[in-house]
């Protein structure tokens, strides 16, 4: 794929040309996986979305849904070096990030202390099902997450670039799993939930998955492609009034004295400032992936849900009543899609407990 180099400043005709090569890339990405995926566009967009931005994503559905085959389809569409770490209760954090061992030189007879990378050195690394393991090891991607490095012994290794967590998880009322730490998950740009197939879809699967056939997706983009995509989801141009839009729905699920009492009762804590960042950038990714050259409000509210419903943290009170962080994100949609800044949107929540 062409597109300008490094730090270009890009013309409105310059950007609308490169938003067309990744609309028709992403379009390719989208037939290639769809060799081995049934259904499932959504779940890749918001994917696409994630590496695009240069972030990670949280993927969460019960066992047998291909959340691992998405990925791993992907990462071979992007043609990046593609890692699996399977999460187990025994799993220990150097078996992800790497240990530093004693080796000794059979020419002079020295020992010395060398690090021997762990699985994580990869572009994509697929954590699978993330929450069968316990905090400790959870926290061991904290670090490579946010810096793209990982620290053993005092000294810093970098990670290749570009670099991606996609993790996977079962829905936490499942036997035998451990909830993610709040710090932990709001290091994901975006929580993909993905559901089960239509009717018609899984009668396409069960043909697919009990025949000969074989296919295999092919390359379409490489490293280099996407971290001169990345460069240009920054220089998607957006109008302020939709930057005020994403503060007004971010900050509109923040307890406080002035909270519509429907947060106040279901809400513990609100989406930070993280939140707002991510909803722009994913928004702006967005915009290039449908061959736009500006982000549009339909493209922040489509990602609205993703980027917010894990860093709402509702409390008992909301379980109790039935009440899920995405029924909140979905009653401010629906209430702040028309409201001036400024307004009131207990009228929509109060919908919830109707």
């Amino acid at each position: 794929m062409d597109s300008p180099g490094p730090h270009t400043n890009l013309h409105s005709s310059d950007l609308t040309v490169a938003a067309a090569a990744v609309r028709g890339a992403h379009r390719a990405i989208r037939d290639e996986i769809a060799k081995v995926v049934v259904g499932q566009d959504e779940v890749i967009d918001q994917l696409l979305v994630s590496v695009f931005c240069g972030a990670h994503a949280l993927v969460e559905g019960v066992p047998g849904l291909a959340k691992t085959l998405i990925i791993s389809s992907l990462a071979k569409t992007l043609s990046l070096k593609f890692a699996r770490i399977q999460f187990t209760p025994d799993l220990m954090p150097s078996d992800v990030t790497g240990t530093e061992v004693i080796q000794e030189d059979k020419t002079n007879h020295t020992r010395e202390l060398r690090f021997l990378r762990g699985p994580i050195f990869a572009n994509v690394v697929l954590a699978d099902e993330i929450n069968r393991t316990p905090p400790k090891t959870q926290s061991a991607l904290l670090e490579a997450m946010q810096e793209g490095q990982v620290t053993s012994g005092g000294e810093a290794h970098q990670l290749p670039q570009p670099f991606f967590v996609l993790a996977t998880q079962n829905p936490i009322e499942q036997e035998g799993t451990y909830p993610l730490p709040e710090a932990q998950l709001d290091r994901f740009m975006l929580h993909v939930r993905i559901e089960y197939p239509s009717q018609s879809q899984e009668a396409e699967i069960v043909r697919r998955t009990t025949s000969g056939a074989t296919a295999h997706p092919l390359a379409v983009l490489g490293a280099e492609d996407c971290l001169r995509v990345q460069e240009l989801v920054r220089m998607v141009p957006i109008a302020d009034h939709l930057i005020q839009y994403a503060l007004r729905l971010v900050r509109s699920t923040r307890v406080s004295s002035e909270s519509p009492k429907v947060v106040r009762d279901y809400i513990s804590w609100g989406a930070g400032p993280r939140a707002s960042q991510c909803l722009v950038l994913a928004a702006k990714a967005a915009a290039l992936l449908d061959g736009s050259h500006h982000v549009k409000l339909e493209h922040m509210r489509r990602l609205a849900p993703s980027v917010m419903r894990h860093r709402i943290l509702t409390n008992f009170n909301a379980q109790a009543d039935g009440v899920s962080s995405s029924d909140i994100v979905a009653a401010l949609l629906a209430e702040i899609s028309t409201q001036e800044p400024g307004g009131s949107n207990s009228e929509a929540l109060s919908r919830l407990v109707s």
